[in-house]
């Protein structure tokens, strides 16, 4: 069930019924030469939507901009700072949890939003008023990203390529796919992050001058259907974990007493 397509009786009639909300977040930011800056609310919104054709839990409207200032430097970067991303996604989780909904997947598609998404989930846990989880696709499936990619990458590599392959293949330059690798980092080493143990850079372009990492050359349609396919299934069974859990489960532990 898709939230922005139906109608409020039908809406009522979920909400009384169940109290599980997908969110799908993503950003629009550089992802290379080769795919498009909507590439992580492309795949967010695609698993979200997934989910809840496999489950019948509601999936809501995407979140397309997120926290992405270390893209900046590429034409066509969007992103919000840090504390109004996560007051805007606290405000719109406390509003669902005002219809019923006490437990939310964060459908995450974007590393950037990682932590800010944590710090939300504990807010609202804390508070007692939902229980919400930060998922992110590739975490729910490394042996089989592993398998499929000799030089992953974690931003615009093969991976991410191989899922806009499958999703939305029109979007995708197959004819840059030599020059991302070419002009990106194939494999991140700790020369290229670090200083005597301090991470010395800020922006994507310091480390990628296109801005992409991994082998892009080894993505295919194929290989991104068995991503979309073996991660779809972590996420339902997540949903369903979540969904037969009693609230007592998923609040705050008490604190702890000696003895």
């Amino acid at each position: 069930m898709y939230l922005a397509d139906e109608a409020w009786p039908d809406l009522e009639s979920y909400f009384e019924a169940e109290s599980l909300a997908l969110v799908p977040l993503g950003s629009t930011e550089q992802h290379g030469p080769h795919l498009p800056e909507g590439t992580d609310h492309v795949i967010a919104e695609a698993f979200a939507r997934e989910a809840a054709a496999r489950t019948g839990y509601l999936c809501t409207p995407t979140v397309n901009i997120g926290v992405s200032p270390h893209h900046r430097q590429f034409p066509g970067t969007m992103w919000v700072d840090a504390p109004a991303f996560r007051d805007y996604v606290e405000s719109f989780t406390r509003n669902l949890a005002y219809h019923g909904v006490d437990r939310v997947v964060f459908v995450n598609a974007h590393g950037g939003n990682v932590q800010h998404l944590r710090e939300v989930g504990r807010r609202l846990r804390d508070d007692g008023v939902a229980y919400a989880v930060e998922w992110m696709w590739d975490e729910s499936i490394p042996d089989v990203v592993e398998e499929a990619f000799e030089h992953n990458g974690p931003h615009g590599g093969p991976k991410e390529t191989a899922l806009i392959q499958y999703l939305h293949g029109d979007l995708v330059h197959d004819d840059r796919l030599e020059d991302a690798h070419a002009g990106g980092v194939e494999t991140i080493t700790p020369a290229l992050t670090m200083q005597n143990g301090a991470r010395t850079y800020y922006d994507a372009v310091e480390n990628s001058e296109n801005g992409v990492f991994g082998d892009q050359t080894d993505a295919t349609a194929e290989k991104g259907e068995e991503l979309f396919e073996a991660a779809s299934d972590q996420l339902v069974q997540l949903c369903e974990w979540l969904a037969e859990r009693e609230w007592e489960e998923l609040a705050p532990p008490a604190p702890v007493r000696s003895e």
